[in-house]
């Protein structure tokens, strides 16, 4: 029997176990979800819909349903862009297109900004949370200095990976997630630097029959200027650094 005033150690450690034990089921929980739902795009062959011949063979009743049941149509859009970016699938570039073609270039930038920075935010989320603590526990003492500079600098760092078309949207997405970038940085951030992007596939939307290749899409001096603009936002950091060199 304890006495009365003594702590009971044995029932202290066990409350504390109980939000570590919680935070790892809830993990799993998440982790299976998520291979779930990529296994079932994967098995029934979904990303078939999310192709270019996929797209222009249904353009017709597309376009139909969308003049239809317009605020249906986008509210459905929007939620099938938040999926297909939150769970890391591939087709976020017919996605685009498929809003350029069916809302116009300007609404179809304004819905694909939507879907794409909410489901940006969704795999950054779950990126942190399953991933982070791990991370920081195997790496912490190496990528500390990186981290913290990262963190600094969030804002220009991630405009430019957004801005410049050479790094894979999904990766950007759980790479962000394992910094400590705060998560009104990132959404800034994604927010603003795919718009030149989203637009530029949108307005080509607008042409869907006469496009037989995304390729066809980025030339060659679209993705100078875009690598242009990804490198103009990395300038505030440059003058940090001279400013703070000189003085």
């Amino acid at each position: 029997m304890i006495p009365p005033g003594v702590p009971n150690t044995m029932t202290i450690s066990a409350d504390s176990s109980l939000p570590k034990a919680r935070a790892g089921s809830g993990k799993l929980v998440l982790a299976l979800l998520v291979g779930c739902a990529v296994a079932g795009f994967l098995y029934f062959d979904l990303g078939r819909y999310l192709s270019l011949d996929a797209l222009k063979a249904n353009r017709d009743q597309l376009l139909a349903f969308t003049e239809a049941n317009y605020s249906t149509a986008v509210a459905v859009y929007v939620l099938a862009y938040c999926a297909v970016v939150g769970l890391s699938l591939p087709g976020g570039a017919i996605m685009t297109l498929a809003g350029g073609f069916l809302f116009g270039s300007v609404l179809g930038t304004l819905y694909v900004n939507v879907g794409a920075t909410v489901g940006a935010t969704l795999a950054f989320l779950v990126a942190r949370y399953l991933l982070r603590d791990w991370v920081e526990r195997q790496f912490g003492s190496r990528l500390g200095a990186i981290q913290e500079g990262f963190a600094r600098n969030a804002f220009s760092y991630l405009l430019t990976l957004r801005l410049i078309p050479l790094f894979p949207f999904f990766l950007v997405n759980m790479v962000s997630g394992l910094t400590r970038v705060n998560v009104g940085t990132y959404v800034a951030a994604t927010s603003l630097g795919i718009i030149p992007g989203s637009f530029v596939f949108a307005y080509a939307g607008r042409q869907l029959g006469t496009i037989n290749s995304l390729k066809e899409i980025v030339s060659p001096n679209v993705l100078i200027a875009f690598t242009l603009l990804g490198l103009l936002a990395l300038v505030p950091i440059l003058y940090k650094r001279f400013a703070g060199h000189s003085s």
